[in-house]
């Protein structure tokens, strides 16, 4: 994922003011034994899609019988114009960050939601609320063409079938843009990659496609 443009030419109205639960202090969650620490995490930055699968792998390796409660969540838009707040890569004082696209973890061990996100100041995990709350906040403040799009992929499908060379992340000359993962390439035995297939909310793909009302409205419980 790369910063993609400033906010000034996606908002519809000032940004200040929409700071959802603002600076009040999260509430520690008790971790899941089956999901590491951040510190224990894979991470490459602008790899978030590396950094969700190795996370999906290590449910998968661990503690199998949980991957079917865990999701992969892309994030992006016809315009992979993506507003994000709380990020850490974000340059202002509300972590704002515009990304083409962005991927995060979902892990559902009951009636809970949490939330995974490696490139959030945020806790990990957080609860789904507060998440979508403090990152998302509401596509109302955007112009519609970029309203946040969403596309769910249970893991197990995540892992089978996704590829990537990373390709999006060389320059012309064939540089790195950001240095890759230690590891070798993700592929399946009959892709080297896939991504776009991922990203493009408006093709076919694997999972389920939602706006961000009908995500809210699948995670969110009351």
């Amino acid at each position: 994922m790369k910063d993609s443009t400033s906010m000034a030419s996606v908002s519809n109205e000032t940004q200040r003011g929409q700071t959802g639960n603002g600076t009040t202090k999260p509430a520690r969650l008790p971790m899941p034994a089956n999901i590491p620490p951040a510190s224990q995490c894979s991470y490459a930055a602008c790899y978030c899609e590396e950094n969700v699968y190795k996370l999906c792998e290590t449910v998968r390796n661990n503690s199998k019988s949980e991957l079917d409660k865990c999701m992969a969540v892309f994030v992006s838009n016809k315009k992979r114009v993506v507003p994000l707040w709380r990020q850490k890569a974000g340059r202002d004082e509300e972590k704002l960050v515009i990304w083409d696209y962005h991927v995060i973890f979902i892990y559902r061990p009951d009636e809970r939601t949490l939330v995974y996100d490696l490139d959030s100041e945020l806790p990990f995990p957080t609860y789904f609320h507060k998440y979508v709350t403090e990152t998302f906040r509401t596509d109302a403040i955007l112009n519609p063409e970029y309203h946040r799009v969403f596309r769910v992929i249970p893991a197990t499908t995540f892992l089978s079938s996704f590829a990537s060379d990373r390709r999006h992340m060389r320059k012309e000359d064939g540089t790195w843009l950001k240095p890759p993962p230690p590891y070798p390439c993700i592929s399946t035995p009959t892709c080297q990659h896939n991504l776009d297939e991922f990203i493009n909310m408006e093709g076919p793909g694997v999972g389920e496609v939602l706006s961000l009302t009908e995500f809210v409205k699948k995670f969110h419980t009351t």
